[in-house]
């Protein structure tokens, strides 16, 4: 097999695609491919394809129940085109969503309390002795420097900020090695799990290694995360129930009318990466 057969990419195969014995053109697929991720030049067209039956399926029956297009415009002035109204104006007529009821709001508050809870806070000083972690001796010497400044800060905690000065790698050594308050999430989990043992004021026994090197940590303070109130989340529950209903509902709608259509040369259900 030549290098070129090796290497050519895979394209997609030229099926005749309709519905309900419209044609859509080959050439209108490839162009509608470049807006669909996919893991090959097949799949994505077969994206494409897919959106494209889906898009001529409710163009057909908005058309079958005489709708009138009426375009909307927004503050920027861009404005619909008739097919868009007419997609609208179907999935609105047909799949009418009521915006979810205060029990069902409730019930998703308690049971995802951990998604509406605020994140932990820190007050950290550090001092970090740089190490690639790929480089064995560079770890070995970091360890034994930082072991040296532990014990010589475990006796004396008041020249934390004079050793941050002159021995940290990181740019808060101007700061005496002050980082300031931040969030769980915003630095390396090591370093976080390091300061999850420590008492505000304590320095940590042994350094937190994370891919810059290792940190010789203080914690000045932390601030427990607390669950948020519902009527605080209320409308952001809301929203996000109304949403997810809505796109249950038009999936299933267009999976109503395609199996009543006459759908040649794609596949309706979306599988592996197609959305």
């Amino acid at each position: 097999m030549s290098a070129c057969a090796v290497h050519a990419p895979e394209l997609p195969v030229r099926k005749k695609v309709s519905v309900n014995g419209v044609a859509i053109a080959h050439a209108q697929i490839a162009q509608e491919a470049q807006n669909h991720r996919a893991e090959s030049p097949a799949g994505a067209f077969a994206q494409a394809a897919r959106a494209l039956a889906i898009r001529e399926l409710l163009l057909q029956e908005a058309r079958r129940l005489d709708l009138a297009p009426e375009p909307a415009s927004d503050d920027e002035g861009r404005r619909e085109t008739e097919e868009e109204a007419l997609i609208r104006a179907l999935i609105e007529s047909q799949t009418p969503q009521d915006e979810p009821d205060e029990e069902s709001c409730r019930r998703f508050y308690d049971k995802n309390l951990a998604r509406f809870r605020s994140a932990d806070l820190f007050e950290a000083a550090h001092i970090l002795i740089a190490a690639a972690p790929t480089d064995a001796k560079a770890v070995a010497a970091a360890q034994e420097a930082a072991a040296r400044l532990i014990d010589l800060l475990q006796s004396d905690p008041s020249g934390f900020a004079h050793a941050a000065r002159v021995y940290s790698a990181c740019t808060s050594r101007d700061q005496g090695g002050a980082l300031g308050q931040f969030a769980r999430g915003q630095c390396a989990p090591e370093f976080e799990e390091a300061l999850d043992k420590l008492a505000p004021g304590e320095i940590s026994a042994e350094p937190a290694q994370t891919v810059r090197g290792l940190h010789v940590l203080r914690l000045d303070r932390k601030i427990e995360g607390a669950t948020l109130p519902f009527d605080f989340v209320r409308p952001r529950i809301a929203e996000y129930l109304g949403e997810t209903r809505g796109r249950h509902a038009i999936a299933g709608y267009i999976a109503h009318l395609a199996q009543q259509a006459k759908i040649e040369g794609v596949a309706m259900a979306p599988t592996g990466s197609a959305s």
